[in-house]
């Protein structure tokens, strides 16, 4: 069964609650449902920020394994084990859904528990988000994705993104970060050494930063702008791009990124 209590979803069985939504009808623009996966993580957690914060979502649900620590009257929490999303599928009927999921081989200890997380759960959550009519589908990617990459997480990125792509949603944004930068719950010692081995080059090299690393916030920022956005069919962006929605999103109204 699910018990609500204090906008907490707790799934028990495969039995879900038949949702709302809110969209666009005669040309009036009416507040949006949203529904977020990796929402504990750096991109995740902002974008979950930022989404409460805005005034164009009625309504966030966020899947989860544990009860978050945020509370708000927006915010409907979906626990439940990742493994059973076709258990929660109901949920799905949002407007946009928002993949921030993403894990590391120190976390995972298997390639194999790697794939399911990077690759299996999104695939999963597109597919369900294809079957409820969804109209925007966003998710992080890596930059460099390439499913002929030599390089294991390129590749797995890559093959991320072709499957991503083979499923017929109407309109698919893939952000491509480079290195992310921001406060992690867990201390990771060689990304820390590598972000500062990055802000070095950036200096020597006189490359656009970007390029080498971007903030967590920034792709958070710039999921919410392209979530506003009706562009049909499959888009990829990168860093640069992504910084370039979020200075143009700036310099007008409607800023995106206000705090709790």
């Amino acid at each position: 069964m699910i018990m609500i209590e204090s906008g907490l979803i707790l799934l028990n069985k495969s039995i879900a609650m038949k949702t709302f939504t809110f969209g666009r009808e005669e040309g009036i623009v009416k507040a949006k449902t949203a529904l977020i996966a990796g929402s504990t993580g750096l991109v995740g957690s902002e974008l979950l920020q930022i989404l409460l914060a805005e005034k164009q979502y009625a309504t966030v649900y966020a899947i989860v394994r544990r009860p978050l620590a945020v509370k708000h009257p927006k915010l409907i929490e979906i626990v439940c084990d990742f493994d059973r999303l076709e258990a929660v599928k109901e949920y799905f009927a949002v407007d946009d859904v928002f993949c921030c999921l993403g894990t590391t081989i120190k976390k995972a200890k298997t390639k194999e528990a790697m794939y399911r997380v990077d690759v299996e759960y999104p695939v999963i959550l597109a597919n369900l988000a294809k079957e409820q009519g969804v109209c925007h589908f966003l998710i992080v990617s890596a930059v460099n994705a390439n499913v002929g990459s030599f390089i294991w997480y390129q590749k797995l990125k890559g093959q991320l993104e072709e499957q991503i792509k083979s499923i017929p949603l109407t309109a698919v944004s893939i952000l491509r970060p480079s290195l992310l930068i921001g406060m992690r719950q867990e201390f990771r010692f060689f990304e820390t050494i590598a972000i500062k081995v990055v802000r070095g080059l950036s200096l020597l090299l006189k490359r656009s930063w970007p390029k080498l690393a971007i903030e967590a916030r920034v792709v958070a920022q710039a999921m919410y702008q392209l979530a506003q956005r009706d562009k049909p069919g499959v888009t990829t962006y990168s860093p640069e791009q992504m910084e370039d929605i979020v200075r143009i999103a700036a310099a007008g109204p409607g800023i995106a990124g206000r705090r709790l």
